[in-house]
C-alpha cells in the first residue's frame, strides 16, 4: 500500500493508495457511519461496508441542495451526532455532494472519502473541496472540509467503462501541463499501458497525481493564491457543462476541451510554444478524449465563464500554459481572443 500525506498541520490526512483496501477504513471510525453511494457501485462491493446507507440518483444533478436536504434528514432520522462519520463512496458527484453535507450537518462532521472513479482518485476526493450546484452554476454553493482519509482502491478501475477512465484522464494529463513535465512525459510514453489499464502503470499515475495535488493543497489549502493552477482547463469546462446541462459531456472530456482552449489563448498570447499546444493536443487525442465542443454556442460559452467562481470583478482568471510545468494566472485576456478561440472549437475546429 502506498501513501500520500496532505500536510495541512492539525488537518493533515493520508491518502491509501492499492488494492483491496476496504478493511483499513474501520481504524479511522468511531461513533455512527452514513454511507452515500449510488446503487450501482454499492452492488459490486457491499460486502465490505456493513454500514447504514443512502443512495443518491446518478449523474450531476445529484449535487444539488435538494439531495443535500435528503441526506440531512437521514442523518438526523440515524441520530448522527458530532463524533459520527460520513463515508463517501462513488465518484465525484458522490464525494461532492456527501463532503458538502458532512462539512454542514452540525457544523462540520468527519468525511472518508471512498472515490470510485478514476477522476475522483486523482483530483475530487483530495483537497477539501467540497459542492453542490445551482441552476445558474456549477460547485457555486460549497465549503472547504478536508476529510479524515482518503482510501483509493485500485481495483475499482477494472469495471469502470471506458469512457470513465478517458474522463479522469483528463485531470491526470492537466498535472504533467501544470506541474511536471516528466510525469506528461510518462503518460506519452505510457498512454497503451494506460488505456488496457495496466494496474502497475495505473497505480504510478494515481500516486503521482495525488502527490502533485497534495502538494499544491498544502501550500494553498483554500484557493488564495497557488491553488488557482488546479483550475487549468476549468473554465471554459465548466461552461460547457452548464450550457449542456451536465448530460452531454463528463467533466473530464469538458477539461480536455478546457484545456486545449486555454493552451490556444496562451499560444494567442504569444506565452507558450505552437509545439507545447501540439504536444497537448496529441497526448488528448492519445487518449481518445474529445477535442471539441462542435454545436456550441460561442458567445453563451464566453459569457458564462463569468459565473464561474473563479471570477472576481467582473475578470475571469484564466490559468495560461507557459511550458510544461509552469503555467500563470491571467486576469486581462482580451475577449476578441477568447471568443476566437471559443469560436473555433464551437465550429469543430482546433485551429
Amino acid at each position: 500500500m502506498e501513501k500520500v500525506l496532505v500536510n495541512l498541520d492539525k488537518n493533515s490526512y493520508e491518502i491509501f493508495i492499492g488494492e483491496n483496501i476496504s478493511g483499513v477504513v474501520d481504524k479511522f471510525i468511531s461513533g455512527k457511519v452514513l454511507l452515500v453511494t449510488q446503487k450501482n457501485i454499492f452492488e459490486t462491493c457491499k460486502e465490505n461496508f456493513p454500514y447504514e446507507v443512502a443512495f443518491i440518483p446518478d449523474g450531476e444533478t445529484s449535487k444539488s441542495l435538494r439531495e443535500a436536504e435528503k441526506l440531512y434528514t437521514r442523518a438526523i432520522e440515524l441520530g448522527l451526532d458530532r463524533k459520527s462519520v460520513i463515508i463517501a463512496l462513488g465518484g465525484g458527484v458522490v464525494g461532492d455532494l456527501a463532503g458538502f453535507v458532512a462539512a454542514t450537518f452540525m457544523r462540520g462532521i468527519s468525511l472518508i472519502q471512498i472515490p470510485t472513479t478514476l477522476l475522483a482518485q486523482v483530483d475530487s476526493s483530495v483537497g477539501g473541496k467540497t459542492a453542490v450546484n445551482h441552476a445558474l452554476g456549477k460547485n457555486l454553493i460549497g465549503a472547504f472540509h478536508q476529510p479524515r482519509a482518503v482510501f483509493i482502491d485500485l481495483n475499482f478501475l477494472k469495471t469502470l467503462p471506458e469512457r470513465e477512465i478517458k474522463s479522469g484522464l483528463g485531470e491526470v494529463v492537466k498535472y504533467g501541463v501544470i506541474s511536471d513535465e516528466n510525469f506528461f512525459t510518462y503518460l506519452e510514453d505510457n498512454a497503451d499501458k494506460i488505456l488496457q489499464r495496466d494496474l502497475k502503470t495505473l497505480a504510478h499515475v494515481v500516486k503521482r497525481s495525488c502527490e502533485i495535488k497534495a502538494e499544491v493543497v498544502s501550500a494553498d489549502e483554500k484557493e488564495s493564491g497557488l491553488r488557482r493552477i488546479l483550475n487549468f482547463g476549468h473554465t471554459m469546462a465548466h461552461a460547457i457543462e452548464e450550457e449542456t446541462h451536465y448530460e452531454k459531456y463528463r467533466h473530464g472530456e469538458a477539461v480536455a476541451v478546457g484545456m486545449i482552449a486555454a493552451a490556444q489563448i496562451s499560444l494567442e498570447l504569444g506565452k507558450t510554444s505552437a509545439a507545447n499546444v501540439a504536444r497537448l493536443e496529441n497526448l488528448i487525442k492519445k487518449f481518445g478524449m474529445v477535442t471539441t465542443c462542435a454545436g456550441l454556442n460561442a458567445d453563451k460559452l464566453y459569457n458564462v465563464t463569468f459565473r464561474d467562481k473563479k471570477a472576481v470583478g467582473g475578470k475571469v482568471n484564466w490559468v495560461l500554459m507557459k511550458n510544461f510545468g509552469e503555467v500563470e494566472i491571467c486576469s486581462d485576456v482580451p475577449a476578441q481572443i477568447v471568443k476566437k478561440v471559443f469560436g473555433r472549437l464551437c465550429n469543430g475546429n482546433q485551429n
